[in-house]
């Protein structure tokens, strides 16, 4: 309930009055479950006392203020919750009378109690009933008189929708003062209680409506009232342009009554379904149906008084109490859904009826009691039905789609792992959605790539259909289903990509630049009078301008439908912003061709401007909101592809020299890279982070730096593009540039993107061959690399004084091995050393292979080899593992709690070094 307490208006003591009642029962509330405790119920006279003296006074002036109405709705609705108010305070004095006498009523009390004395058990429900109908009360007179104050602003809103729809026929200047007079006062008066109402709402949503509402309202006066001008200019003279300046006016016209009109719709709101939009459907389901118990009483008091107004609270609160059962319809399950629909049904054609026979006379009355007493009975069965709704979609487990392509696409992804698993039809449910929003993205694309995203929607269509046909055949987990999973799982991720490839690359294609088209047409508009080819001149700006217009709409709509991310509120901005683009679109046209007729014309050009205004912040706001809706990360990253693109088409112009070509892309480059410093600053400006602000802004600013000297150096290559010095520059400070806008995507990623998955084709356990491919240059071994070559120089005893002087690969003997004389550390001070230096060969092609591996660049050579290793006595079986011995003390250990893994950092490594490290 969305209650807007007016404390400067004439009702303001109303209002005091039911805050002080408020406060007043909230102290009993604390007082009885104090007593709740055990503890003994205190005196309640004088609280009791304060309270029936403050409904009292609320009494007084809820019928003062019933008196000095002219709302007859008000008239109506008050009495009732007045009566209520004034019956539970009377239940409140009772019970007062009655704890008095036993204080120690409740659960202290519970023997006696069940003795038969039930005094207490009384004087406890009256008192908790006294409380509940005075809250109830009380809040009823609220919203009675809250809803009064909106009829009064909506009243005077239909006066301006009055005077607008006259403004049609106006054509004289006299008839547009007197319009003027009219207006003006209504205009003051609904924009100050408007703004007024604004203050006072909960819902931000609804408040931001409001004000950017009014704040159109504002802006349109003047422009429809200088239109209006213009248009009986037009006709005094007789000069040409008359159906342009009409379409003008009526457009306007229509501006302003569509904006009275959401503020009129607003007004009447209580609630916002953003928060729907993004909860499951259980939980949608279990809102409506506490709405409908809060509102039942209501239209039961509504329905109990056969000569009530129609239009009043009760009234309405049947009328919402059908619009919740219709919300729990659309989640429920088939059966329930049925069946609440038909009930609403025919409680509407009953409630259509009843309202209808309340609007003739009295002499309806036995009609009227009859058709209240079905309705009554129909809302009980209906708040049956609608619970047992509720109930059936919580025991079902049922889920719903996701609200964004990312997570439809992880529903999808659950039931494509496991096919033969019931999920109720949500994983099909969210490919069909994907695939719906993939059609939708696709139209407004060019040609080729509508065609590429249409077809792998049909694709994703059929194979998702020969997955549910083959699971509802109970072969969801044969090899076919298998593959169709798999098959779809990747086109799947396919579309998302292309959805989201497209829409990004549309936003950074289309808002490139949005001034242009603009300044052109007004150029066109104000070429002089007698210049050559000024009309074809004109109607070829006015074409590019409808042109851009139309595709920029497009766009917005596809960013509302495919990037909007499931936020209801920018896809609902997106929706109207490109709607009112579209629409202002000819009628600033037809304003420019105005000014063209009449040059000299003052109001003609002002009128003209008033509309480029328009023009140029409704296309901003489209632009703003399109980036908001796109990642930040994408859009660079599209950005820097698109500026490599312009890049090439700057150096094949420089081949072919075409200078104008050479200007033209290089400006195309200079503003993407001005649109990446934009939504950089924003990414910056939205963040709280001091690290990622700072990296942001560097990376910005070294990309600002970059602009200008690109833009120099290809403007000296546009005028001589044969100097080679100026274009060998211009390449150099278009690289910086390229290369500070990757800095800037980098800074703006917060989590990058994973490397891509190596070729599981390359991939063996056992790969021999890349062992005999390799042929080592030089041995790299530990005791080359710790004695000096003066050393290892000197012979050694053997039989092969000549032979190698440490040991190497490819010996045929051990005993041909001739080792120089070792130094005093090498006989025995490091032993792992002298293991490293005596190792078998086998061993060292591993460690060859493991270092290779990790691109080390290993020194080894290569003369004779070592025998190979004896074969295993079982061949190529491993030996069994011996049993485990038999003790009683195995439980020892598990005493100790293992030691934790170490952790490596540094250089990559080898996975069989690590084993031994640990």
């Amino acid at each position: 309930m969305k209650i807007g307490l007016y404390v400067c208006s004439p009702y303001s003591s109303l209002v005091c009055n039911c805050v002080c009642v408020f406060l007043q029962v909230s102290r009993l509330v604390i007082l009885h479950e104090e007593a709740e405790d055990g503890n003994a119920m205190p005196d309640l006279e004088r609280p009791v006392m304060a309270v029936s003296r403050a409904v009292t006074n609320l009494v007084k002036v809820g019928r003062e203020t019933i008196n000095s109405s002219d709302d007859a709705i008000l008239k109506q609705d008050m009495p009732s919750a007045l009566v209520r108010v004034e019956g539970a305070s009377k239940f409140l004095e009772e019970a007062s009378g009655m704890l008095k006498v036993d204080p120690y009523s409740g659960p202290a009390r519970s023997a006696k109690l069940n003795s038969g004395d039930n005094v207490s058990l009384v004087s406890r429900k009256k008192l908790i009933e006294g409380s509940r109908g005075i809250l109830q009360g009380t809040s009823s007179l609220l919203l009675c008189f809250d809803e009064s104050e909106v009829r009064k602003i909506i009243r005077e809103c239909k006066r301006v929708l009055d005077y607008l729809a006259v403004a049609e026929v106006i054509e004289t200047m006299e008839d547009l003062v007197q319009f003027l007079k009219d207006l003006s006062p209504c205009l003051s008066k609904v924009s100050r209680e408007v703004t007024a109402r604004e203050k006072e709402l909960t819902h931000q949503v609804h408040r931001e409506i409001l004000v950017r509402c009014l704040e159109q309202v504002k802006t349109l006066a003047p422009i429809l009232i200088c239109s209006m001008k213009i248009f009986i200019h037009i006709i005094g003279q007789g000069g040409k342009g008359v159906d342009e300046a009409a379409e003008n006016r009526n457009y306007l016209s229509q501006r302003m009554t569509d904006e009275i009109n959401e503020i009129i719709r607003v007004l009447q709101l209580t609630t916002y379904d953003e928060e729907e939009w993004d909860a499951d459907n259980l939980t949608v389901m279990k809102k409506s149906y506490n709405a409908i118990e809060g509102k039942i009483r209501t239209a039961h008091d509504w329905l109990e008084d056969p000569l009530a107004l129609r239009g009043g609270v009760g009234e309405k609160s049947v009328r919402q109490i059908l619009d919740h059962a219709y919300k729990v319809a659309e989640r429920s399950l088939p059966h329930d859904a049925d069946t609440i629909r038909k009930q609403c049904s025919d409680i509407t054609t009953m409630t259509d009826a009843l309202s209808m026979v309340l609007s003739q006379c009295v002499a309806f009355y036995f009609q009227a009691e009859a058709l209240s007493r079905g309705i009554q009975d129909k809302l009980r069965d209906l708040y049956t039905i609608v619970n047992r709704a509720v109930q059936g979609v919580e025991k079902s487990g049922i889920q719903q789609p996701a609200h964004t392509v990312s997570g439809r696409l992880e529903q999808a992804r659950r039931w494509l792992d496991n096919p033969d698993r019931d999920d109720k039809g949500l994983g099909q449910q969210a490919i069909a959605l994907i695939v719906h929003e993939g059609k939708k993205v696709a139209e407004g694309l060019p040609g080729v790539h509508r065609a590429e995203i249409l077809g792998l929607c049909d694709e994703v269509d059929i194979l998702s259909r020969q997955l549910s046909d083959l699971c509802r055949r109970g072969h969801g987990n044969s090899p076919q289903a298998q593959d169709i999973a798999r098959n779809l799982s990747q086109r799947l991720y396919d579309l998302k990509d292309r959805i989201q490839n497209a829409v990004v690359n549309r936003v950074v294609e289309d808002f490139i630049d949005i001034s242009t088209p603009l300044k052109q047409f007004t150029d066109a508009v104000h070429v002089p009078e007698g210049t050559p080819g000024r009309e074809q001149n004109f109607g070829d700006k006015a074409q590019q301008l409808q042109h851009f217009s139309t595709r920029a709409s497009k766009t917005a709509r596809m960013v509302a439908a495919g990037g909007s991310g499931g936020n209801k509120k920018l896809a609902e901005a997106l929706l109207t912003s490109s709607s009112q683009v579209e629409s202002l679109t000819p009628q600033l046209i037809s304003a420019g061709r105005i000014r063209m007729n009449y040059p000299e014309s003052k109001a003609a050009d002002e009128h003209f401007q008033n509309l480029v205004s328009q023009y140029s912040d409704s296309i901003l706001r489209v632009r703003s909101l399109c980036d908001e809706a796109t990642e930040s990360a994408d859009f660079i990253k599209m950005s820097e592809e698109q500026i490599q693109k312009h890049t090439i088409l700057c150096e094949e112009s420089i081949r072919k020299s075409q200078p104008q070509k050479m200007v033209d892309n290089t400006s195309s480059i200079a503003r993407l890279a001005n649109r990446v410093l934009m939504v950089a600053k924003q990414e910056s400006d939205n963040s709280e982070d001091p690290k990622f602000i700072s990296r942001v802004n560097q990376a910005s600013d070294s990309l600002q730096t970059c602009v200008t000297p690109m833009v120099q150096d290809a403007k000296s290559v546009a005028m001589n593009m044969q100097d080679h010095v100026a274009i060998s520059h211009w390449k150099e400070s278009n690289r910086a540039l390229l290369s500070a806008v990757s800095e800037v995507r980098r800074a703006v990623t917060v989590t990058p993107d994973l490397p891509p998955p190596p070729d599981m084709a390359n991939l063996h356990i056992n790969d021999d061959n890349n062992v005999e491919q390799y042929q080592p240059s030089q041995r790299y071994n530990y005791f080359t690399e710790k004695v000096g070559q003066s050393m290892r120089g000197q012979p050694g005893p053997g039989p092969s004084p000549g032979g190698t002087l440490s040991p190497t690969l490819g010996h045929k003997s051990p005993t041909m091995r001739a080792v120089s004389p070792l130094p005093k550390w090498a006989r025995g001070d490091n032993a792992d050393l002298l293991y490293h230096e005596l190792t078998s060969d086998d061993d060292h092609v591993d460690r060859v292979e493991r270092l290779q591996s990790h691109d080390l660049m290993l020194t080894v050579c290569a003369t004779d080899y070592a025998p190979p290793r004896p074969p295993l006595p079982g061949g190529e079986m491993a030996p069994p593992r011996p049993p485990p011995p038999e003790t009683d003390d195995e439980d020892d250990m598990f005493l100790q709690a293992p030691l934790p893994k170490p952790t490596y950092h540094g250089e990559p490594t080898n996975f069989l070094t690590i084993l031994a490290a640990g």
